[in-house]
């Protein structure tokens, strides 16, 4: 069962999306130098289809995309709840960032728009440095699956940007007309 601790709508963790990241708790990886330790923790709120519906109802259509912030200690249910996403929330984009260094085996893969992968080391850097171990990964309308890393690195003025006016931004997102519900439960 998969827990969040919290949730943001970001600008720079999926290119070219207004990302609502949800942070999963209990990581298994306890990387070195993680600057989010407080998620290695069992704790949180549980994250089933119907908190994750509420999630996206709030921020909809302001966003364009969620991200999954972890999820490495249950990655299938982190494959399941994108499924879920896809099939009830069309054109809406899914990620996941994993702290893995490669994805698990038998490990259906094709629900996600972005996968980010690898282990935060600090002598490498994050995504936008030269020398990252971490990929971010994208599949494209055909299928395949293009490696755009360097869109952090080329980009990194951008996301400076972005974040300077991440306060005026989420307060359009937050102005933005809700649609109907279609809630079924």
């Amino acid at each position: 069962m998969l827990k969040y601790a919290n949730y943001n709508i970001v600008f720079q963790e999926v290119p070219d999306e207004v990302t609502l990241a949800i942070n999963i708790t209990n990581c298994p990886n306890h990387c070195p130098h993680c600057h989010s330790k407080y998620l290695w923790e069992d704790t949180g709120t549980v994250l089933d289809q119907r908190e994750l519906d509420d999630l996206v109802a709030k921020y909809r259509p302001g966003i364009t995309c969620v991200c999954f912030m972890g999820g490495d200690i249950a990655p299938q249910d982190v494959a399941n709840l994108a499924q879920h996403l896809k099939s009830q929330h069309h054109g809406l984009h899914v990620g996941w960032y994993s702290g893995k260094n490669e994805l698990p085996k038998a490990f259906n893969d094709e629900v996600f728009d972005y996968i980010k992968l690898g282990r935060f080391d600090e002598n490498c850097g994050p995504l936008d440095s030269p020398t990252t171990n971490q990929r971010m990964m994208k599949r494209l309308a055909d299928g395949r699956v293009k490696d755009i890393t360097e869109w952090f690195r080329r980009n990194k003025h951008v996301q400076f940007e972005m974040e300077s006016n991440k306060e005026q931004a989420e307060k359009e997102i937050e102005k933005a007309p809700t649609p109907p519900s279609s809630d079924n439960r």
